[in-house]
């Protein structure tokens, strides 16, 4: 038996290595990665999920070169102007969590625009995390809880889990029941910390661009029998 989970949430790593190890620029394996990416939401929409959430770009990512961070600023522009066709004609909706405000303003226009235009459809929601932390989530969500303590009567003694995941950018999304890393690296950074407290953490060797869909289903399907798949370590 298997299940299909509800929410998928991935950390897509590894673009800039793939692009270094075949001679070519960290942009350039950023791009490949944007097809690879093209690719899971498909399979999403194949195997039934609901919410998949995508670690775009972090507020950590502001700290590398400037022509990398401008690529991967122009890479949403680019990409919303082409898919954002057939994202109405598939019934896919698109969020984004994270602080959009502080994106360049092209950027924010481009990210604005598809919400915007996709906020009725009722199929595969993919929420992009861009410009995105953790941390920051969870104190601008406290900072929130406390002015409606101070200005709208919040009644801070009757706040449970519940009320404060309302303040949160996923507020209205299931939390993820897997969390998926590529890359070989066996950390969080900062992704999804609160919604990820019971999510299943799946790491995988392989660097995002060749994160195949065979791959991802293979990740995202919880076996009840033991399958023998060294490939990747699932923890939860």
């Amino acid at each position: 038996m298997s299940t299909i989970p509800t929410h998928v949430a991935l950390i897509m790593d590894g673009n800039g290595r793939w692009g270094k190890s075949r001679g070519l620029t960290r942009s350039e394996g950023h791009y490949a990665g944007t097809k690879a990416m093209e690719d899971i939401i498909d399979a999403s929409t194949e195997q039934g999920i609901k919410v998949l959430t995508l670690y775009a770009f972090s507020t950590e990512n502001w700290k590398r070169p400037k022509d990398e961070v401008n690529y991967l600023m122009s890479l949403p522009i680019k990409f919303f102007n082409q898919k954002l066709p057939e994202f109405m004609r598939r019934n896919i909706k698109i969020l984004i969590s994270g602080d959009v405000d502080g994106l360049p303003k092209k950027t924010r226009n481009a990210v604005e625009r598809a919400m915007r235009k996709t906020k009725n459809n009722t199929g595969l929601i993919v929420n992009f995390a861009l410009n995105y932390s953790s941390r920051s989530e969870i104190l601008q969500a406290i900072y929130r809880v406390l002015k409606d303590a101070k200005e709208n009567g919040l009644a801070i003694d009757d706040l449970d889990e519940v009320t404060f995941e309302k303040y949160l950018y996923t507020r209205g999304l299931p939390d993820p029941d897997v969390v998926i890393r590529s890359g070989g690296e066996k950390r969080v950074s900062n992704f999804l910390m609160w919604q990820s407290s019971e999510a299943r953490l799946c790491f995988v060797d392989e660097l995002f661009p060749d994160f195949t869909k065979e791959l991802f289903v293979k990740a995202i399907i919880e076996e009840k029998e033991d399958t023998g798949l060294s490939w990747k370590e699932c923890a939860g």
